[in-house]
């Protein structure tokens, strides 16, 4: 099982192009179904094509008695859908048992995002007489302007950058490139950036780096270090602590949206290779279309008496 799960890896990262990130994801979800599985039927020491349909049922019972939740459970099925595909293509399986797996019904949850005030506050947050101040500034306006992810804008180099274009090539999920277009604001804060991250770096006796954003050491951030500054800055702000650097992401496809742009260009901004993923947006903006009637429209408000 396990060698069977390294070559699946293998194949995702050197064949599928996948990122570092997708493959990590993978190899947690099927590393804890082998896990499951091992322990459950001990001694049986199951290779891939021993396993049937009623041992991954098995599982997936298992995870909902964890109470995990709806999401974590779907997105371990399809891991473990995606690996026997795999498995039965390469001729490791004959039938494959997974076909028959189904992920629990998901709630519909519309993304968080903040209002126009609310990201002003937070985008004025960082102090402006700070190196690294002035680094998150950069990165809290692009991470609005152009709708980026956290890995995106983290894997960001200077090589990518056209200042005087005021665009970036990105390399969104599956290694697939875009152009994200910086705003004015994001534009000056990058640049403002790029000046102070050039006197950290004349600090530092270290290895040059192409990378756009550092930490205090003169090293690429991470994610994780994206997602720390973005609380602070909202604590700071006293904004809703839901909010997490996505959330920009979310508030930069609403905002497009609730300003008349086409969905389709939208889609493209954000690097959805689907258009249903791109379309939840369009319930937020509905919503807030039918608030705003409702509060509007002389003869909108509903009451329980009839005439």
């Amino acid at each position: 099982m396990e060698e069977a799960l390294a070559e699946f890896l293998r194949s995702l990262a050197l064949e599928k192009n996948a990122s570092d990130h997708t493959v990590k994801s993978y190899r947690e979800d099927l590393s804890q179904t082998i896990e499951f599985i091992n322990t459950r039927y001990q001694g049986q020491k199951l290779t891939p094509s021993q396993i049937t349909s009623r041992h991954l049922r098995a599982f997936t019972v298992w995870l909902s008695e964890q109470e995990y939740a709806k999401t974590t459970i779907a997105r371990r099925i399809a891991a473990v859908r995606t690996w026997f595909k795999f498995l039965a293509r390469n001729g490791a399986v004959i039938a494959n048992p997974a076909d028959g797996l189904r992920a629990p019904r998901q709630d519909k949850k519309l993304p968080h995002f903040l209002s126009i005030d609310a990201l002003k506050k937070l985008l004025e947050a960082p102090p402006a007489d700070d190196p690294l101040g002035l680094r998150d500034r950069a990165i809290l306006e692009i991470l609005y302007s152009a709708g980026l992810r956290v890995s995106e804008l983290t894997g960001l180099d200077l090589g990518d950058i056209d200042l005087d274009a005021g665009i970036a090539t990105i390399r969104g999920k599956g290694k697939k490139e875009r152009l994200a277009f910086f705003g004015s604001a994001s534009l000056k804060a990058l640049k403002i950036w790029l000046q102070a991250r050039s006197a950290l770096l004349a600090e530092k006796v270290i290895k040059k780096t192409e990378a756009v954003f550092l930490n205090k050491h003169g090293t690429r951030l991470t994610s994780r270090s994206v997602g720390r500054l973005t609380e602070k800055y909202l604590a700071q702000a006293g904004l809703d602590p839901r909010t997490s650097p996505h959330t920009l992401r979310h508030s930069f496809a609403t905002h497009l949206l609730d300003r008349g742009a086409d969905i389709r260009s939208v889609q493209e901004l954000l690097g959805h290779s689907s258009l249903a993923t791109t379309q939840i947006y369009t319930h937020v903006t509905t919503q807030r279309l039918k608030e705003r009637y409702d509060k509007a429209h002389p003869r909108a408000k509903r009451t329980d008496s009839t005439t």
